[in-house]
C-alpha cells in the first residue's frame, strides 16, 4: 500500500487526534475528506488542506461515502455502543472491496484499578490482559476489527495511550481543574499510578505509517514514555504556588466525574510498543518526550467550564 497517493475518510476530523492525524495525512500526499458532525466545523478541516462532508455517523449516506475512498479512519469519540453499531455497518459495507480500515481504541483497556499504586504490569500489542469490566465493549469492537481482516479488507486496530501535545490534553486540563475547585493539585491515593504516553504528533506519524505499512489484522501501540500523576501534580502545584494533595476515589469522583476518576487517575496502564517499531519503524521524535513540559503551559491556567468526555454518560 505504501509509496502511493490514497483516498481517505477520517472520522473525528476536528477532535484533538483527528486533527493531527487530517494534517498528518494531508503532507504525506494522500487525498483527505475530514467527517463532521457540525456543518460549522467545516473551516477546520478545510485550514488542514482537506475537505470537509457534514453527516450524521449512523445514516446510510455516510456508509454510502466510503465508496470514494481508499482508506476508512475511525478516530471519533462515541459511547461504546453506538462505536459499535458504526464498526459493525462500516465492516459489513467494506468487506471484499479491497479497502483499509482502521479502528481507534485507547490502553484504558488494558488499564488496573491501582488507588494510587503502581502497577509492574506493562503490555505489548499481542499480550493476553483481562479488561475492564466498564470499557470491555471497546476490546469486543477491537476484536471484531481484527477478525474481520482478510484478503478482501485489510483492518488495523491502534491502541494509543495518554496522548499529550500542543496543550489541550484532558487529563492536565483535569489536574488544573482540581486546583481551581479545592486549592490544591490533587492525585489519588500514593499518585504512583501512571499511563504510559504519547505525543499526539508522533501518534499522527503512527497513523500514517500503518495505512502505507500495516498488516491486516495488526495492533499498535505507541508508546514514548510514561511520568505518574503524582509527578505532574506536584509540576503543576510548584507552577501555580499551590500545594498538592492525595485524595481518596470518592472525592475524585466528585472533583471530575466517577468515570474519569475510575479509569484515569485511580488505574495504571502501562505499555509497550514492540510490533509498531519492528513492523512499521515506528518511533517518536527525541524532541517530543517532555510530558511535564507541558504541563506548565499557559493555556491550562483558563478557567473554563469541565466538560464530560464523549463517552461519559451525564449523571441523572
Amino acid at each position: 500500500m505504501g509509496g502511493s497517493a490514497m483516498r481517505i475518510l477520517v472520522f473525528g476530523a476536528t477532535g484533538y487526534v483527528g486533527r493531527h492525524v487530517v494534517a498528518r495525512l494531508v503532507t504525506a500526499g494522500h487525498d483527505v475528506t475530514g467527517f463532521i458532525r457540525n456543518p460549522a466545523d467545516a473551516a477546520l478541516v478545510e485550514t488542514q488542506g482537506a475537505r470537509a462532508v457534514a453527516g450524521d455517523v449512523a445514516a446510510p449516506a455516510t456508509i454510502a461515502l466510503f465508496a470514494d475512498h481508499d482508506v476508512v479512519v475511525w478516530a471519533a469519540q462515541l459511547m461504546l455502543e453506538d462505536e459499535r453499531r458504526f464498526v459493525e455497518a462500516a465492516l459489513a459495507a467494506l468487506a471484499d472491496t479491497g479497502k483499509t480500515f482502521l479502528f481507534t481504541g485507547g490502553t484504558s483497556l488494558i488499564s488496573e484499578r491501582t488507588d494510587g499504586d503502581w502497577s509492574e504490569n506493562s503490555f505489548a500489542e499481542d499480550d493476553a490482559f483481562e479488561s475492564r469490566r466498564q470499557i470491555a465493549a471497546r476490546l469486543d469492537t477491537e476484536r471484531l476489527v481484527r477478525a474481520a481482516g482478510g484478503p478482501g479488507l485489510r483492518t488495523i486496530c491502534l491502541r494509543p495511550p495518554l496522548i499529550w501535545g500542543n496543550h489541550a490534553i484532558k487529563p492536565i486540563a483535569d489536574l488544573y481543574h482540581s486546583a481551581r475547585e479545592t486549592g490544591a493539585v490533587c492525585y489519588v491515593g500514593r499518585g504512583l499510578n501512571c499511563y504510559s504516553s504519547v505525543h499526539v504528533d508522533d501518534l499522527a506519524d503512527l497513523y500514517a505509517l500503518a495505512i502505507e505499512r500495516g498488516v491486516s489484522g495488526a495492533l499498535y501501540h505507541s508508546v514514548s514514555g510514561e511520568v505518574n500523576w503524582r509527578m505532574m501534580a506536584e509540576t503543576i502545584a510548584a507552577h501555580l504556588g499551590v500545594p498538592t494533595r492525595s485524595i481518596g476515589f470518592d472525592e475524585a469522583a466528585a472533583i471530575w466525574d466517577r468515570f474519569t476518576a475510575l479509569i484515569v487517575f485511580a488505574s495504571c496502564s502501562r505499555s509497550r510498543s514492540p510490533r509498531a517499531r519492528a513492523e512499521l519503524g515506528w518511533a517518536p521524535d527525541p524532541a517530543r518526550l517532555d510530558l511535564l513540559g507541558e504541563c506548565l503551559h499557559p493555556r491550562f491556567q483558563t478557567a473554563e467550564e469541565r466538560g464530560l468526555s464523549s463517552w461519559v454518560r451525564k449523571a441523572g
